[in-house]
């Protein structure tokens, strides 16, 4: 394993900006220097960028508005509907799912090769996956049993709680799946598509019970985590795969909205009746096909751009800690609403979205989620280590895809 041990960079007041510049420079050299060669850094890229995606995204579609003392959750893509392909670009599970994939079968069979018994590897995987959902559960334990016993309204304490775990769905089927790794590393994408295909067929054509839509929760999100085994065994490195998928995909979501009276929005919408993801649908999975072929086909600029060290370090620094972003984002978005409660209702956070002012004071917003994130992160970082006791600060700690399996505590980036 290797590891990058970067302290902080101190640039005193008389280096001004060219001495930060400098200093951020030499960070991101020696993250690059100490990186293995043979790391696929295309990989680290992507997975970045959909956990991003899926920050961005639900602070851009969720809001918290304050009605008679009350919160309750809406979204501007009710009132605004033009603003729809927001869903499309920040509704990026279906490459995260992806790149779990092929992380995941290809860490297996390494670790096979090397005979590291499978119970080792997973327990390795898992207790990784789910470290920072202690620090999630317990703080919100003492936040939901503190809101309650101060008098806070019900419905408020419920809607705050279900927002700040509702990450936590997204963590049980992707355990679910990687423990599945070795089952599905030689599985077609098409039988769990041809299960979401039938589920959807008996659901809406046939009238059947909607409960049966929860089958789609382990086959919808399974069609891009085989993907990502096919990816493993070589099989869509061509980009005709990527062509394929990228259209196929486009073309099939656009007929089932057109013509087949799915929702156009990738995400849930509170008020609707129907929804692409809650649980899954055959119009979310065909648009995830379609995300996964692009994903595949940028691969090759993703790894030229990667060779910037700055570019590199972003991606290394945001890898180390996807799972503390993914699971604590809705935390940030919940405390700046809750704290900017205390200056009255403030435009973008505790107003109706359903105007364009509301989408500029929320845009505006974005840094201050951002800042807040980076509190928690600091917060379940320090909680992770212990208090910080005899440890040199980390930036990031970067292996090759085999190590993982060797040492139980390692962390991926």
């Amino acid at each position: 394993m290797t590891e990058i041990g970067v302290r902080g960079i101190r640039t005193g007041p008389r280096r001004g900006v060219r001495g930060n510049r400098t200093g951020l420079r030499r960070g991101a050299d020696r993250i690059g220097a100490a990186t293995p060669a043979d790391r696929d850094r295309a990989v680290d890229a992507l997975r970045a960028a959909a956990v991003l995606g899926v920050v961005l995204g639900h602070w851009l579609v969720t809001a918290l508005v304050a009605d008679s003392g009350t919160l309750r959750t809406a979204s501007p893509l009710r009132d605004m509907p033009w603003l729809t392909p927001v869903s499309w670009v920040f509704q990026t599970l279906a490459v995260f799912f992806l790149v779990g994939g092929h992380v995941a079968t290809r860490g297996h069979a390494s670790a096979r090769a090397r005979g590291i018994p499978y119970h080792r590897w997973l327990t390795a995987r898992l207790t990784r996956l789910f470290k920072p959902v202690v620090a999630v559960l317990s703080l919100w334990t003492a936040a939901a049993l503190g809101l309650l016993l101060s008098g806070a309204e019900f419905g408020t304490v419920r809607t705050l709680v279900k927002l700040a775990l509702s990450p936590l769905w997204f963590l049980v089927v992707f355990a679910a799946l990687t423990a599945a790794a070795p089952l599905l590393a030689r599985l077609n994408p098409l039988w769990p598509l041809a299960v979401v295909l039938h589920v959807d067929l008996v659901r809406f054509g046939l009238g059947g019970p909607s409960w049966l839509g929860w089958v789609n929760v382990a086959a919808g999100w399974m069609v891009p985590y085989t993907l990502g085994a096919a990816w493993t065994r070589g099989e869509l490195e061509r980009r005709r795969a990527g062509w394929i998928l990228l259209a196929g995909g486009a073309a099939a979501t656009a007929g089932l909205v057109l013509w087949a009276g799915y929702p156009a929005s990738m995400v849930g919408v509170p008020g609707e009746g129907m929804s692409n993801l809650d649980p899954p649908t055959l119009a979310v999975v065909t648009f995830g096909l379609a995300q996964c072929g692009l994903a595949l086909l940028l691969r090759g600029r993703l790894r030229r751009a990667m060779r910037r060290p700055v570019a590199w370090a972003a991606v290394a620094v945001v890898n180390l800690s996807a799972m503390t972003v993914f699971l604590w984002h809705q935390t940030a978005l919940m405390a700046t609403t809750a704290t900017g409660l205390l200056a009255g209702r403030l435009p973008g956070l505790h107003t109706r979205p359903d105007d364009l002012d509301w989408v500029g004071a929320r845009l505006l917003w974005l840094p201050v989620f951002a800042l807040v994130l980076v509190v928690c992160w600091t917060a379940f970082r320090f909680f992770e280590r212990g208090g910080g006791r005899g440890r040199a600060s980390r930036v990031v700690r970067a292996h090759r895809p085999s190590d993982l399996e060797t040492a139980g505590k390692a962390r991926h980036v």
